[in-house]
Protein backbone atom coordinates (compact mmCIF):
# COMPACT_ATOMS: atom_id res chain seq x y z
CA UNK A 1 0.00 0.00 0.00
CA UNK A 2 2.81 2.41 0.88
CA UNK A 3 4.52 1.91 -2.49
CA UNK A 4 1.22 2.58 -4.31
CA UNK A 5 0.80 5.74 -2.24
CA UNK A 6 4.35 6.82 -3.05
CA UNK A 7 3.73 6.32 -6.75
CA UNK A 8 0.51 8.36 -6.48
CA UNK A 9 2.29 11.16 -4.59
CA UNK A 10 4.90 11.47 -7.34
CA UNK A 11 2.14 11.50 -9.97
CA UNK A 12 0.17 14.15 -8.07
CA UNK A 13 3.05 16.55 -7.50
CA UNK A 14 4.02 16.25 -11.16
CA UNK A 15 0.43 16.95 -12.25
CA UNK A 16 -0.72 19.62 -9.78
CA UNK A 17 1.01 22.63 -8.18
CA UNK A 18 0.74 21.25 -4.63
CA UNK A 19 2.09 23.74 -2.12
CA UNK A 20 1.17 22.29 1.30
CA UNK A 21 0.92 18.95 3.05
CA UNK A 22 -2.80 19.61 3.55
CA UNK A 23 -3.29 19.97 -0.22
CA UNK A 24 -1.40 16.73 -0.83
CA UNK A 25 -3.49 15.04 1.86
CA UNK A 26 -6.72 16.15 0.15
CA UNK A 27 -5.54 14.97 -3.29
CA UNK A 28 -4.59 11.58 -1.81
CA UNK A 29 -7.95 11.25 -0.08
CA UNK A 30 -9.71 12.15 -3.34
CA UNK A 31 -7.77 9.29 -4.96
CA UNK A 32 -9.06 6.87 -2.29
CA UNK A 33 -6.10 6.80 0.10
CA UNK A 34 -7.06 6.87 3.79
CA UNK A 35 -4.08 8.79 5.18
CA UNK A 36 -3.28 11.17 8.01
CA UNK A 37 -1.17 14.33 7.98
CA UNK A 38 1.61 12.52 9.83
CA UNK A 39 1.67 9.77 7.18
CA UNK A 40 1.92 12.39 4.43
CA UNK A 41 4.74 14.08 6.33
CA UNK A 42 6.67 10.78 6.57
CA UNK A 43 6.05 10.09 2.87
CA UNK A 44 7.42 13.51 1.93
CA UNK A 45 10.56 12.80 3.93
CA UNK A 46 10.94 9.26 2.54
CA UNK A 47 10.53 10.46 -1.05
CA UNK A 48 12.89 13.38 -0.37
CA UNK A 49 10.44 15.88 -1.78
CA UNK A 50 11.36 19.53 -1.61
CA UNK A 51 9.71 22.81 -2.44
CA UNK A 52 10.87 24.91 -5.37
CA UNK A 53 9.69 28.15 -6.90
CA UNK A 54 7.52 27.54 -9.96
CA UNK A 55 6.82 29.85 -12.92
CA UNK A 56 3.90 31.48 -11.10
CA UNK A 57 6.12 32.54 -8.20
CA UNK A 58 4.75 30.00 -5.72
CA UNK A 59 6.64 27.27 -3.91
CA UNK A 60 5.43 23.77 -4.75
CA UNK A 61 6.52 20.22 -4.01
CA UNK A 62 8.85 18.53 -6.45
CA UNK A 63 10.71 15.24 -6.60
CA UNK A 64 14.51 15.26 -6.53
CA UNK A 65 16.19 15.59 -9.91
CA UNK A 66 17.87 12.64 -11.59
CA UNK A 67 21.27 14.30 -11.34
CA UNK A 68 22.42 15.94 -8.15
CA UNK A 69 25.35 18.29 -8.56
CA UNK A 70 28.32 17.57 -6.35
CA UNK A 71 27.25 13.99 -5.74
CA UNK A 72 27.80 10.71 -7.51
CA UNK A 73 25.00 11.64 -9.93
CA UNK A 74 22.51 10.00 -7.57
CA UNK A 75 19.05 8.80 -8.41
CA UNK A 76 16.09 9.48 -6.18
CA UNK A 77 16.45 8.33 -2.58
CA UNK A 78 13.73 5.75 -3.05
CA UNK A 79 15.78 4.11 -5.80
CA UNK A 80 18.91 4.12 -3.66
CA UNK A 81 17.19 2.41 -0.73
CA UNK A 82 14.91 0.01 -2.63
CA UNK A 83 16.95 -1.56 -5.44
CA UNK A 84 18.60 -4.94 -4.82
CA UNK A 85 20.13 -5.66 -8.23
CA UNK A 86 20.22 -4.55 -11.86
CA UNK A 87 21.06 -6.62 -14.95
CA UNK A 88 20.32 -6.55 -18.67
CA UNK A 89 19.80 -8.84 -21.66
CA UNK A 90 19.87 -7.33 -25.12
CA UNK A 91 17.93 -4.06 -24.84
CA UNK A 92 16.01 -4.99 -21.66
CA UNK A 93 17.13 -3.93 -18.18
CA UNK A 94 15.76 -5.89 -15.21
CA UNK A 95 15.71 -4.15 -11.83
CA UNK A 96 15.01 -6.25 -8.71
CA UNK A 97 13.65 -4.37 -5.68
CA UNK A 98 12.49 -5.20 -2.21
CA UNK A 99 8.97 -6.62 -2.18
CA UNK A 100 6.31 -3.97 -2.84
CA UNK A 101 8.77 -1.28 -3.98
CA UNK A 102 8.96 -1.83 -7.75
CA UNK A 103 6.13 0.54 -8.64
CA UNK A 104 7.55 3.40 -6.56
CA UNK A 105 11.03 2.91 -8.02
CA UNK A 106 9.57 2.68 -11.51
CA UNK A 107 7.67 5.95 -11.04
CA UNK A 108 10.87 7.60 -9.87
CA UNK A 109 12.78 6.31 -12.90
CA UNK A 110 9.99 7.40 -15.25
CA UNK A 111 10.09 10.92 -13.81
CA UNK A 112 13.75 11.19 -14.79
CA UNK A 113 12.92 11.00 -18.50
CA UNK A 114 15.99 9.17 -19.78
CA UNK A 115 16.22 9.55 -23.57
CA UNK A 116 17.58 6.02 -23.93
CA UNK A 117 14.54 4.44 -22.22
CA UNK A 118 11.54 3.60 -24.38
CA UNK A 119 9.30 2.41 -21.55
CA UNK A 120 9.02 0.68 -18.19
CA UNK A 121 6.72 -1.76 -16.47
CA UNK A 122 6.71 -2.75 -12.79
CA UNK A 123 5.36 -5.65 -10.81
CA UNK A 124 5.72 -6.18 -7.07
CA UNK A 125 9.49 -6.57 -6.91
CA UNK A 126 10.67 -6.45 -10.53
CA UNK A 127 10.91 -3.69 -13.15
CA UNK A 128 11.46 -4.25 -16.87
CA UNK A 129 13.00 -1.32 -18.73
CA UNK A 130 13.08 -1.37 -22.51
CA UNK A 131 15.97 0.64 -23.92
CA UNK A 132 16.57 1.81 -27.46
CA UNK A 133 19.60 -0.46 -27.92
CA UNK A 134 21.75 -3.04 -26.19
CA UNK A 135 24.41 -0.39 -25.73
CA UNK A 136 21.97 1.94 -23.94
CA UNK A 137 20.74 -0.97 -21.78
CA UNK A 138 24.34 -1.68 -20.77
CA UNK A 139 24.91 2.00 -19.94
CA UNK A 140 21.68 2.22 -17.91
CA UNK A 141 22.60 -0.95 -16.02
CA UNK A 142 26.03 0.42 -15.16
CA UNK A 143 24.59 3.74 -14.03
CA UNK A 144 21.80 2.15 -11.95
CA UNK A 145 24.25 -0.34 -10.38
CA UNK A 146 26.37 2.53 -9.11
CA UNK A 147 23.43 3.52 -6.88
CA UNK A 148 22.82 0.11 -5.29
CA UNK A 149 24.28 0.13 -1.79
Amino acid sequence: MKSNRHVKIVELINKYPITTQDELLEYLRAEGFDVTQSTVSRDIKKLRLSKALDSSGKYRYQAPQAKVSGSRNGLLGIVDTSVISVDYALNTVVVKTYSGMAQAVCAALDSMEYDSIVGTIAGDDTIFIICRSEESARACTQEFMSFVQ
